[in-house]
């Protein structure tokens, strides 16, 4: 086994980021196709630059932040952050003590790691939950967080969004939505409200998730509780500093569902070709993906005491990206992301990949996959390069 640890997905995320480094070097951005769904962007305006200070960034910015993210998300107040797992720790560290419990729903594990390992650094309970039937508040319970869409973009039903939210303010249990992409996904194509619209008190989104925004994360909510998140998230430095905001406001100002909408035709398409030869191919609201189970029906044969299904799919990743030029999570995402290979058509560089290559890729992905699937060696030089 390679990836025993954050440290070792820490080291192969930095050998996918070489690897990116050198094609862009030698070729140009072109010869990418960041198709993660997350690639956002930095759309800053000429004459943001000279504002982004200490002092007259946050000044202007967060100002120019609340209309825009309150738009977007609902909500009395807005806070920008450095990451969306900046926001949900900070939300934790804010509102529950040692001796609370924390319950989760979600609509299929597992969760995003973030909201364990803050629970966990704070020493605090944690019951998660992904039947409805299941779900329960306990004496105990200060916190209750709803993801809107997991990591591989399973989408939560809105009657059971409301149900938990019943369940919750029946005991006047405050709620958290970690809706990183869901913010767009729930309702531009799945036609849910916002999630302050159904009565939870805070929400965080991620701005680089199907929008062209930086990697950041935007929270809004009922005003009493934003401001005891932004004075935790100051004390611990999780806030967004002024060039972040800056590309978070002109990325709500230049958001548009357009890309969104346009990703179902190709979606359909891509799904169609690579159903023929991938039979455990699956569609995502979005495009396409092959789980780590699904993966293992494509491979010959695979000895678990040289690596394991995760790591195949890591590897089968590093391929894509290698070979073919093709980024997906599994590649270059943060320790704990999820291993499923997804291909995200409402990325902007979907838009200059045709299915054709994409189905060739896939192909060659696996066959070199079978090749050196029991090499113990050879598996370790692709997945650190």
């Amino acid at each position: 086994m390679f990836l025993n640890s954050p440290l070792d997905e820490s080291k192969r995320r930095e050998a996918a980021l070489k690897i990116i480094n050198s094609k862009i070097e030698n070729k140009d951005r072109t010869h990418l196709y960041d198709l993660t769904g997350l690639s956002g962007g930095f759309p800053l305006k000429k004459e943001d630059i000279d504002l982004l200070e200490t002092y007259a960034g946050p000044a202007i910015f967060e100002e120019k932040l609340q209309p825009l993210g309150m738009e977007h998300l609902g909500g009395e107040k807005v806070l920008a952050l450095n990451r969306t797992s900046s926001g949900i720790l900070a939300t934790i560290l804010a509102l529950v003590k040692s001796t609370d419990e924390v319950a989760h729903y979600l609509p299929d594990l597992p969760s995003h790691p973030i909201i364990p390992r803050s629970i966990k650094l704070l020493g605090a309970s944690y019951a998660e939950y992904d039947q409805i039937t299941d779900f329960k508040i306990d004496d105990n319970t200060a916190l209750t967080i709803i993801t809107g869409s997991t990591m591989d973009h399973q989408i939560i039903k809105k009657e059971d969004f409301l149900k938990v939210v019943e369940t919750s303010k029946s005991q006047n249990i405050p709620i958290l939505v970690d809706d990183a992409s869901g913010a767009r996904l729930r309702t531009i194509l799945y036609k849910q409200p916002r999630a302050m619209d159904m009565g939870v008190d805070i929400v965080i989104t991620s701005t680089d998730k199907l929008m062209d925004g930086p990697r950041g994360g935007l929270m809004s909510g009922r005003r009493e509780y934003i401001d005891l998140i932004k004075s935790k998230a100051h004390q611990y430095g999780l806030e967004a500093q002024p060039p972040l905001t800056a590309g978070i406001v002109r990325a709500l100002e230049q958001f548009s569902p357009d890309r969104i909408l346009r990703s179902q035709d190709k979606r359909e398409e891509i799904y169609q070709k690579l159903k023929k030869g991938f039979p455990g191919i699956n569609k995502t609201p979005t495009g396409v993906m092959l789980k780590e189970d699904d993966l293992l029906a494509e491979i010959d044969y695979l000895d678990e005491k040289v690596i394991n299904q995760k790591e195949a799919a890591q590897i089968m990743a590093m391929i894509l990206l290698k070979d073919h030029d093709i980024i997906t999570i599994p590649a270059v995402g943060m320790p704990g992301a999820s291993s499923t290979i997804r291909l995200d058509m409402a990325s902007k560089d979907a838009e200059r990949i045709d299915a054709k290559y994409i189905t060739n890729a896939f192909q060659d992905a696996i066959r070199r996959l079978n090749k050196v699937i029991n090499d113990r060696q050879a598996c370790r030089d692709i997945l650190f390069n």
